[in-house]
C-alpha cells in the first residue's frame, strides 16, 4: 500500500498492510526555512521532499474546495500600525474590528500572533456582524482541488478544512475566550440570535458546497475542550448542528474529522454521539488528561484517532529513552491496529528534534507493520 491507500484503508476500517505514519511537518519545517536553519541534508527541499525523504506521509491540508467573498455592502479592510495588525468590517449599520499583536520573532518561523481585540465587544457589535454573515458568499473551487488531490496523489490523502462550528467559532474568533462567558451572560440573546443565524447561512449556502466536493475526507470543529466547550454547552449549542450536519456528508460518501488538540477528557460521549468519524490531532497524556489507553476503552475503533504522539515527546527536554519506551507503549496500545493513524499532535514544533521523527520512520519499519503484536 502507498500512504494514500494505507489511510483510506483506515478511514473505510479496512486492515492497512502498516500503521500509517503522518507526522504534522509545516512548522518545523516552514521556522528552519525562513531562518535557514534546516539540516544539510535538507537544504532546497520543499516540504513534500522532506516529508519523502523522512518516509512519512503528507497531511495534505492544504487544499480548499471554496473561496469566500463579502457583497458590495461589505468592505473589509486589513492595515498594518506599529506591530499590530488591524482588520474592520464596516457595513451600512456600523463597524467592528480586530486587532492582532505581531512580533518579528514569530513571523521569522511562521506563526501567529495574538488577538488582543476581538470584532464582538458590546451588544450592539451583535447586529454588526450578522450583517457581515448575512452577506458573505461561498464559491465553489473544486477545480483548484482536483489540482492539488492530483499533485498530493500517493503521498497522503488530502483533509479539507471547512472551517468551525459556529458556537466554537463565536467564543473563539469573535468574542475571545477570556470574554467569552461574560458575553453568554450579559448577551445570551444576542449570542443565540448571532448563532441561529450563523447556522441557517450555513445550512442554505455553505453545506450545498461541501457536499458537492470532490473531497473524501473533511475538517470541520476544531479545538473542542472540556474547558471552553463543555458537556452542558457542547449539548446545547454544538451536538444539534454536528447531528445534521455529519449525516449529511455520510449521505454523500464523506467522512469528517475534528481537530482535537485540547483536553478532550470530559466531553468524550457528546464527541462520539455529534458523529465525528475521525479525531485528528489527537492529543494524550502528558499533555492533556486523557490517556491514550482510555480513549480506545472508551471508543473501542468506533472513532479513528489520528495522533497519539504528543508534540513534548519529541523535545529535547525528554530523555531519549523516555521517548522510545512512549513509542513502545502506543504501539501496544493500538495492537492490532486499526482505526488508527500516528501522527503528532498538534504539530512538529520549531523545536523539535527532527532525528526522532526520522527514528519513528524506521522502527515502525520494524514494529509497525500489521497486524501489531498485543
Amino acid at each position: 500500500m502507498n500512504n494514500r491507500e494505507r489511510q483510506l484503508a483506515i478511514l473505510n476500517h479496512q486492515p492497512p498492510d502498516r500503521v500509517p505514519w503522518v507526522p504534522r511537518l509545516e512548522l518545523w519545517y516552514e521556522a528552519h526555512r525562513r531562518q535557514n536553519t534546516l539540516p544539510a541534508r535538507f537544504e532546497g527541499m520543499s516540504l513534500c521532499q522532506v516529508e519523502q525523504a523522512i518516509g512519512c506521509a503528507t497531511t495534505g491540508r492544504f487544499g480548499y474546495i471554496y473561496t469566500t467573498s463579502y457583497d458590495s455592502k461589505v468592505e473589509k479592510t486589513v492595515q498594518l500600525w506599529e506591530g499590530k495588525r488591524i482588520t474592520e468590517w464596516h457595513t451600512p449599520i456600523g463597524s467592528v474590528r480586530q486587532v492582532e499583536h505581531y512580533a518579528a520573532d514569530l513571523d521569522r518561523q511562521g506563526l501567529p500572533g495574538r488577538v488582543e481585540e476581538y470584532p464582538l465587544k458590546a451588544a450592539a457589535d451583535y447586529k454588526v456582524w450578522e450583517y457581515v454573515v448575512e452577506h458573505t458568499r461561498w464559491h465553489p473551487a473544486y477545480d483548484a482541488f482536483r489540482k492539488y488531490d492530483a499533485d498530493i496523489g500517493a503521498d497522503g490523502l488530502p483533509m479539507v478544512n471547512v472551517g468551525d462550528v459556529p458556537f466554537h467559532s463565536m467564543i473563539l474568533d469573535l468574542i475571545g475566550y477570556d470574554n467569552a462567558f461574560y458575553h453568554l451572560a450579559d448577551y445570551l440573546p444576542e449570542c443565540e440570535h448571532l448563532l441561529a443565524l450563523m447556522g441557517e447561512v450555513e445550512r442554505i449556502r455553505l453545506w450545498p458546497v461541501i457536499a458537492a466536493a470532490p473531497a473524501r475526507l473533511i475538517l470541520h470543529g476544531a479545538h473542542l475542550s472540556s474547558q471552553f466547550t463543555p458537556p452542558k454547552l457542547f449539548r446545547k449549542y454544538i451536538l444539534p448542528y454536528y447531528e445534521e450536519f455529519i449525516p449529511l456528508m455520510h449521505a454523500v460518501g464523506k467522512a469528517v474529522a475534528m481537530h482535537a488538540d485540547n483536553d478532550t477528557s470530559l466531553i468524550m460521549p457528546e464527541l462520539e454521539q455529534a458523529g465525528w468519524d475521525m479525531l485528528e490531532c489527537f492529543v494524550t497524556a502528558p499533555m492533556v488528561p486523557l490517556t491514550l489507553e482510555r480513549a480506545r476503552a472508551v471508543w473501542g475503533n468506533r472513532i479513528v484517532l489520528f495522533g497519539g504522539l504528543p508534540s513534548v515527546m519529541l523535545s529535547p527536554h525528554i530523555p531519549e529513552d523516555e521517548f522510545r519506551a512512549y513509542m513502545a507503549y502506543v504501539l501496544h496500545t493500538i495492537a492490532p491496529g486499526d482505526a488508527f493513524i500516528l501522527g503528532v499532535a498538534d504539530n512538529v514544533m520549531p523545536d523539535s528534534l527532527i532525528e526522532r521523527v526520522e527514528w519513528v520512520t524506521e522502527y515502525l519499519d520494524e514494529h509497525g507493520v500489521y497486524p501489531l503484536a498485543e
